[in-house]
């Protein structure tokens, strides 16, 4: 097995977080990358829906993240967040890395470490994650992830779980 501390930052900030929680699962590394939900599920062997996609938002009132956690085979409705957050826009690359440490693709919903300045992002969970007993996230990384239970992602974040996926 390769040493963590040959993995890149982020990876090895998650699986800080993980071991300081307590949290039963090590990351893993995977062989190929996995920058999107489907590539993910390809590369575990599960369905889509299993794997715990990270999508970021940028909200508008105070140029703020907010990062919601939810099923991959789902797709957030704005709308349904709005009430949580106030109007919200879309995030590039350049503002999801420094509001999360993190590049898009290994966006993880621990071991957040923006850059000075900016906190870390709201979190929130969609209940869609509840359909499955395991579910997976990135890990920091994008052939970086974990494994956990949708009650796990819940008491690991402290985020609320709330309907936020178009129907």
């Amino acid at each position: 097995m390769v040493d963590i501390d040959t993995r890149p930052e982020g990876f090895q900030r998650v699986s800080a977080a993980l071991a300081a929680s307590s949290h039963p699962h090590t990351p893993l590394w995977l062989d190929v990358a996995a920058r999107t939900a489907q590539e993910a599920a390809d590369a575990l062997g599960v369905t889509l829906g299993q794997i715990a996609k990270s999508v970021v938002f940028r909200r508008k009132a105070d140029d703020s993240a907010v990062l919601v956690i939810t099923s991959g085979d789902k797709r957030v409705d704005e709308a349904k967040l709005k009430p949580h957050t106030g109007a919200l826009g879309r995030a590039d690359a350049d503002f999801v890395k420094a509001r999360t440490g993190f590049s898009i693709g290994g966006v993880s919903p621990a071991g957040f470490a923006p850059v000075d300045g900016f906190a870390a992002p709201q979190l929130f969970i969609d209940r869609e994650l509840f359909r499955f007993d395991i579910i997976w996230a990135a890990a920091g990384h994008p052939n970086g992830v974990f494994k956990l239970t949708p009650g796990e992602l819940e008491r690991l974040t402290g985020a609320p779980v709330i309907d936020v996926v178009q129907a």
